[in-house]
């Protein structure tokens, strides 16, 4: 069995046939999104796939890191630089032109290619405006997204994914499951003849419409990717006209992955059923040729919805029942927080970020390709400007280089993350509040194996904050730490959140992103000096929160009180977190809380960079 509670033989089945629809028109199904390790499963998947494909198709694979010249086209920098004037080159997406394209690792595309890839499929062209270049250039191919990713949020884009048709997975078969029925690429090269000639009923659109409603399908590219699917199905079986036995394969194939939720039982309308039948009769106001050859055709009951409805909630994978099982408090559907922090600019370390005009000076590194690609165009003009080209001894022209042309590598690179617990121990609830403190930091050590970033732990009672915790990985410190802490005592809210913006400060100044997780009922009686008094101690602790949104920190106040509480609100609006009221906390709700509250710092960084 696969993970989906289906057979190994029918997920196989379901495979092929996936490539042979894309095989038929590439193009207008989008491609498929394959979740698969690299293995011998893959590769069988993969060479079906190229025996279907008419000769002489383009299939071209995608590295990760491919650039701009190397996606969309351009300079032809060896080309220019020996003929002295600007000579274009085809990128690997004008190259696919009416075939195929492998994208390995497509869970680790970044926005930038992602955003390139997508535009040309959405346009079927390549536009290239760029290095002294102006082209427009066919582009109408399909997309084989491989997905290998571990955790269940690592996986395609979800601009690219939207647009191909067919989602599945290869997980949990093996090659003795992989055997090829015979037929299929006579079946594919007569359904590719007959694909352009094949039509659909317009009940057909109308149902996968209703279908995709009811599993929680927001994108109109679902039903209209559907459609060409049934009618593909429909090419490979020989047959002009998409009946409903294409729709249920198709809802099957295209509409079950995508499903949020199951599909409730449909209303019972045997009361409403008198009503239609008037406008039955006045409706239909055709020619007799028309009605005859359409009628029966047009004979989609809610039957047929239902069955596509059923077809397609066997193929929702369980997955998505677990993520909606366990969505978390802030109504969004849970990730997996194995990821690292905030993304910041790195002039030498890091992935590459393209580059920019500068020069090669204070640690800034010079590209130097990308300073030939800007000084080749020129060179012409130059030599003209000069009277005459430079020319080394052995009579070749030399490339003639200024300043302006001078471009800098720019990197980017992932900063490691610290959470910092501020737990409130004083008084009756104290005992209560670290229990789940303590659960919480268990399950968020257990994420920093992976993430490799720290947590540490401030407590506060009587007068004083006593950091129990620095910054570490080791959940056996964090748990002796947290076992023998006491509770009881005044409120020090002042002295707990200066405490804490003083070691987010120093951990941002070793280039560590840190999050600040305070748990209190925002009932502060304990100046800054130490001293009782609950109108100076507030007034204290709302000053010190100034310095926290002022530096920038990320923070996430947890009100512990019974009810939603005014102070500790005001607390988290002058301190710029999030204000979380959560009177009655355990460890895994907190541990979400706080993933969340990253994830939103981490979209807030990509986004500014």
């Amino acid at each position: 069995m696969t993970s989906n509670g289906v057979t190994n033989g029918s997920a196989w089945t379901d495979a092929c046939l996936a490539a042979a629809i894309v095989a038929v028109a590439p193009h207008s199904v989008g491609g498929l999104a394959v979740r698969a390790r690299s293995g011998p499963v893959r590769d069988a998947f993969i060479d079906h796939l190229k025996s279907l494909l008419e000769p002489g198709t383009p299939l071209s694979r995608m590295p990760l890191n491919a650039g701009d010249d190397r996606l969309l086209g351009g300079l032809d920098l060896s080309a220019t630089l020996a003929c002295g004037r600007p000579v274009a080159e085809r990128g690997l997406l004008a190259d696919c032109d009416g075939g195929l394209l492998i994208v390995p690792s497509a869970e680790r595309l970044d926005s930038g290619r992602t955003a390139r890839v997508v535009r040309t499929l959405d346009y079927g062209r390549v536009e290239v405006e760029r290095d002294g270049i102006s082209a427009k250039l066919p582009a109408r191919f399909g997309i084989v997204a491989l997905d290998e990713g571990v955790e269940p949020d690592e996986t395609v884009p979800t601009a690219l994914r939207d647009r191909l048709a067919m989602w599945f997975t290869l997980e949990g078969l093996s090659l003795r499951d992989t055997a090829i029925t015979p037929g299929w690429r006579e079946r594919v090269a007569r359904a590719r003849a007959l694909f352009p000639e094949t039509i659909a009923e317009p009940t057909l659109a109308h149902l996968f419409c209703e279908a995709g409603l009811a599993l929680g399908i927001v994108s109109i590219r679902a039903p209209i990717l559907a459609l060409v699917v049934a009618r593909i199905a429909a090419a490979l079986d020989g047959r002009s006209i998409a009946t409903a036995s294409d729709a249920e394969l198709a809802a099957r194939l295209v509409l079950g992955p995508r499903a949020t939720r199951v599909p409730t039982e449909p209303p019972n309308e045997d009361d409403e059923a008198p009503q239609p039948e008037p406008q039955q009769a006045e409706a239909p106001e055709r020619t007799d040729d028309q009605g005859e050859d359409r009628q029966p055709e047009q004979a989609l009951s809610p039957e047929d919805l239902e069955m596509i409805l059923a077809a397609a909630a066997a193929a929702i994978p369980k997955s998505v029942l677990s993520a909606l099982a366990a969505a978390n408090i802030t109504g969004r559907a849970p990730a997996s927080a194995g990821k690292a922090g905030a993304t910041r600019a790195s002039k030498l370390r890091g992935r590459p970020a393209g580059v920019r005009r500068g020069e090669p000076r204070n640690g800034n590194t010079l590209s130097l390709i990308e300073t030939l690609r800007a000084a080749a165009p020129l060179q012409t003009i130059r030599r003209q400007l000069r009277g005459g080209p430079y020319l080394l001894p052995d009579g070749r022209q030399r490339v003639e280089v200024r300043s302006d042309d001078f471009r800098i590598s720019r990197f980017k690179q992932k900063t490691t993350s610290t959470t910092i617990f501020v737990v409130d121990a004083s008084g009756s609830s104290a005992l209560h509040r670290l229990a789940e403190a303590k659960g919480a930091v268990e399950i968020i050590l257990a994420e920093c194996y992976v993430r490799r970033d720290s947590v540490a732990l401030i407590s506060f009672r009587g007068t004083t904050a006593e950091t129990l915790l620095p910054p570490t990985r080791s959940l056996t410190r964090a748990q002796r730490s947290l076992a023998a802490l006491p509770g009881g005592g005044g409120t020090p809210l002042a002295t707990a959140i200066d405490s804490a913006v003083q070691l987010a400060a120093a951990q941002k100044s070793k280039g560590v992103s840190p999050t600040v997780v305070l748990l209190t009922d925002g009932k502060a009686n304990i100046t800054r000096e130490g001293k009782p008094g609950r109108k100076q101690a507030m007034t204290d602790a709302l000053a010190v929160s100034g310095e926290m949104r002022t530096l920038g920190i990320n923070a996430l106040l947890i009100d512990t009180s019974p009810r939603r509480n005014a102070e500790a609100e005001e607390l988290a609006s002058i301190m710029g977190a999030r204000y979380l009221p959560l009177p009655h906390a355990d460890s895994t709700r907190l541990s979400e809380a706080v993933f969340a509250a990253r994830r939103d710092q981490d979209d807030a960084n990509r986004s500014r960079s």
